[in-house]
């Protein structure tokens, strides 16, 4: 898989450069497509590492397809989980059994193209941060208010923006938060190898669509949100060796937050600190803990 991977990597990075040389409009709508896409994830990939309590499926319309989730738990308040790009509802599951067991039900589903749940707007393998905030929206709209959220990597910056919209956990927690875009575009330049040119034409192209990229920064989405009213209190984790999204982001964050509470670790990386028992332990004692 890993050599695959890197083929794929040296086969764009090889059409990339000779675009950026002799078409960069045709490199920029290739870097648009390589953007929004999502590789598959094997269904044994998704299975649950731990064991669950029984579960209640529901299915909530999303055009033109559906979302599927689970609902853990028979009373209590609502805890949603939201994943990030390219992951799925149960790659949260360690949340699941502790905070059933403190009295919640707890709330997992896949976005738009991910996991069990059909194609968004995007289409089949692709989607949009817009489309998950979205998504998130329409499964509290159909389940119930959100007392809390537990959200990894991009499904934070889904939540702020769901935020923006008027959507308001009772509590958040962020986990390994991706906060920054340009950084990752960055990213994308240095794996793929383009240069100036197909890089302007792409951010020409997502302004048209989106607006300014630099518009979508976590910080600067919650700096705005927090001037204009009281947000709910935030817990944040996030790992010093994530490779994928950088602690730093989550420091800036939480400068920014009235009250934040942020917590690094070390050595969990972006996907096993969703499993580890310490981070579990604290989110949970997060929930339960009373109001200040």
């Amino acid at each position: 898989m890993a050599a695959k991977k890197s083929t794929t990597v040296r086969s764009l990075a090889t059409v990339f450069q000779l675009a950026e040389r002799v078409a960069p409009p045709l490199g920029a709508r290739l870097l648009h497509r390589v953007w929004f896409q999502l590789r598959p994830v094997p269904v044994e990939v998704r299975r649950p590492r731990v064991e669950l309590p029984a579960g209640t499926p529901f299915e909530v319309p999303f055009e033109p397809g559906v979302i599927r989730g689970q609902v853990y738990g028979t009373d209590g308040p609502l805890v949603y989980l939201v994943h990030g790009w390219g992951g799925w509802g149960l790659q949260l599951g360690a949340f699941v059994p502790p905070l059933v067991d403190a009295g919640f039900r707890v709330v997992a589903y896949d976005a738009p193209s991910h996991g069990e749940s059909g194609p968004g707007r995007e289409g089949p393998s692709r989607s949009t941060l817009l489309e998950l905030a979205e998504a998130f929206q329409v499964v509290v709209a159909d389940r119930g208010p959100a007392y809390g959220v537990v959200a990894h990597s991009l499904g934070a910056a889904a939540i702020s923006q769901a935020m923006k919209q008027g959507v308001e956990p009772g509590r958040t927690v962020f986990v390994a938060a991706a906060t920054d875009f340009v950084v990752t575009l960055d990213a994308f330049q240095a794996a793929f190898g383009f240069g100036p040119r197909v890089r302007a034409g792409f951010l020409r192209r997502f302004t048209r669509r989106f607006g300014p990229m630099d518009a979508f920064e976590v910080t600067s989405v919650v700096a705005g949100l927090a001037a204009r009213r009281e947000l709910p209190p935030l817990l944040a984790v996030h790992d010093r060796d994530d490779r994928e999204t950088d602690a730093d982001g989550t420091l800036r964050l939480g400068k920014v937050w009235p009250g934040a509470s942020v917590e690094l670790t070390e050595g969990l990386g972006h996907r096993r600190i969703l499993r580890d028992p310490g981070v579990v332990e604290l989110v949970v004692n997060f929930f339960t803990a009373s109001p200040a």
